[in-house]
């Protein structure tokens, strides 16, 4: 993470072995009962391998821990035109209650979690394991 935005040395360096990069977005309407939701899903998500090499198990089984970043890009709508659109996005100010909310939610399940910088510039290199990357929405 660059403190400056720009590409000079990184402010923190953290990291995580065997679990989940959490990709956070928070977008307009999101509230703590649709935060709760989502930490439902990431926890009880059975994505992990078990003895036979099939996905049956969960983060907390897997002994897995959580890497979280709030990513606001995700929210992108690029429908039209060539420039993407963050209206949808929460503002600064729900997206980072609700991002320490979720945060705090995983800690509470005691799960080893580590956090980008909310709204920082950053640098996130990920290795993933597997063929898995999944979208979990709260939305009905």
């Amino acid at each position: 993470m660059y403190a400056d935005g720009n590409r000079a040395e990184p402010v923190a360096t953290r990291r995580i072995g065997h679990g989940f990069v959490v990709l956070l977005g928070v977008a307009r309407g999101d509230d703590e009962s649709r935060a709760d939701k989502l930490v439902d899903k990431i926890v009880g998500l059975r994505v992990f391998a078990d003895e036979q090499g099939k996905m049956n198990r969960d983060i907390r089984q897997a002994a897995g821990a959580l890497l979280v970043v709030s990513q606001f890009t995700l929210l992108a709508d690029t429908r039209k035109g060539r420039r993407p659109s963050f209206i949808d996005a929460a503002d600064p100010e729900t997206g980072r209650s609700l991002y320490r909310y979720v945060i705090e939610r995983l800690r509470g399940q005691d799960f080893a979690v580590e956090t980008g910088e909310f709204g920082a510039h950053m640098l996130v290199e990920i290795a993933n394991d597997g063929p898995v990357t999944i979208l979990l929405d709260t939305e009905e």
